[in-house]
């Protein structure tokens, strides 16, 4: 059983992918994600993002820490992605730049 609840967790993952990828339109998709995430979950992503685009521009990550009231640990966590290679996080974020998604 517990198998196939996660098989059932990893379909919705990839269902979500999907539609994510599929939704066009801007406003939609804020509407969508207020949805389907709290307040908390919506501002945990954006300080995700902050502190990638941070960790990009220079910024040290104690005055990441510092600035925006976030861990050390998550700031490390989210410079060791940025760093990777074939990174995500590199990869869309150099598209922002570029784009200005």
């Amino acid at each position: 059983m517990a198998d196939n609840k996660q098989e059932i967790k990893s379909t919705s993952f990839d269902e979500l992918v999907k539609i994510f990828t599929d939704i066009n339109d801007e406003k939609f998709m804020k509407d969508f994600m207020e949805c389907l995430f709290t307040p908390a979950e919506r501002e945990d992503f954006a300080n995700r993002w902050t502190l990638v685009k941070e960790i990009d521009k220079g910024t040290t990550q104690r005055e990441i820490a510092k600035n925006f009231n976030m861990s050390l640990c998550k700031i490390t966590r989210g410079s060791k992605e940025l760093s990777k290679e074939d990174s995500a996080f590199r990869k869309v974020l150099e598209m922002y730049k570029i784009n200005k998604l």
